[in-house]
């Protein structure tokens, strides 16, 4: 990851000091104050990544970086924080009629800041300092908004270092059923046909084993696919003697287990890695598919032989 090119001129940096007020988030009006006052602004050398340290400010002073990134992915890495960062996500595939989806990814050993999404005034908090819990992909509609990420209050920061992975994408939050607050529930009937339509993979086989990761919380699903339909990436690859392997990804919690007979697998993609979405039975989805489409109601065609 390249380091950060400073703005010409230097930093010009509005400093401020902290307000002492309740509540574990930053005052609106602290943040409306640095928005509307201007802030020091770092630039990515390659415009998708950002790497910069805390300990360019001054010991007494706290400080808010403005930082622009223009891909529709990439990484933030803060060393040392202090102060806070205003992340503002300007992707060059943007237009105004497209609905975005916005997935952060705290690194591994994240510490020493929260994030929080910034839309119209409002924070919302994404990611509590050190919170590595299951389901720490968080993904949600993004119409030109930023994130705040403000340090919290340490003895020590010498081995503090926050940061996330991003990934901006033009489907609706809603169509990632990773992310919704309930991951673990079987896909509707509707949102089985959509699926089908507009996930980065969709395959037809078999579970051959099922391995779990205590530690992040996921578990990995090994299968030997028949058919192929459709892959973004190269998740799934040629098998000895006919088909394709691969593997997927789910939650721990969902606590899946091998089953016999053929599933249709589709998910997304998230930071290198193939998301479970929705999993029925091929079965039960070749009769859902076949009864959409003697109504008319499929929202696309594929084969069910």
């Amino acid at each position: 990851m390249r380091g950060a090119a400073r703005a010409a001129g230097g930093r010009a940096g509005r400093r401020w000091a902290r307000p002492r007020v309740p509540g574990p988030g930053p005052p609106l009006a602290m943040l409306l104050a640095v928005l509307l006052g201007g802030a020091g602004a770092q630039y990515s050398s390659d415009l998708c990544s950002w790497k910069g340290s805390g300990l360019t400010h001054e010991a007494h002073r706290k400080e808010v970086e403005q930082v622009y990134l223009r891909c529709s992915s990439g990484a933030v890495e803060w060393m040392y924080p202090t102060g806070a960062l205003i992340v503002n996500l300007r992707p060059n595939t943007y237009t105004a009629s497209r609905h975005l989806t916005l997935c952060i990814k705290p690194l591994k050993d994240s510490s020493g800041a929260n994030i929080y999404l910034e839309k119209t005034g409002e924070l919302k908090l994404l990611v509590r300092d050190g919170d590595h819990g299951p389901g720490q992909v968080r993904c949600f509609g993004f119409e030109q908004a930023g994130l705040f990420v403000e340090a919290t209050p340490q003895h020590d920061i010498s081995r503090r270092t926050t940061g996330f992975q991003y990934e901006l994408s033009g489907r609706r939050a809603g169509s990632d059923l990773h992310a919704l607050s309930a991951p673990c529930r079987p896909c509707s009937d509707t949102e089985v046909l959509l699926a089908v339509c507009t996930s980065d993979f969709v395959v037809r086989g078999a579970i051959q084993a099922v391995t779990h990761d205590p530690e992040r919380q996921e578990s990995a699903i090994h299968l030997q696919v028949s058919r192929l339909y459709r892959q973004k990436s190269s998740v799934f690859r040629p098998a000895p003697g006919g088909g394709w392997r691969g593997r997927i990804t789910t939650l721990l919690e969902c606590g899946v287990r091998p089953g016999r007979g053929e599933f249709l697998f589709a998910g997304h993609m998230h930071f290198g890695e193939a998301r479970l979405g929705c999993a029925p039975r091929f079965e039960d989805f070749r009769r859902l598919y076949r009864d959409a489409e003697e109504r008319g109601l499929n929202p696309c065609e594929m084969g069910v032989e």
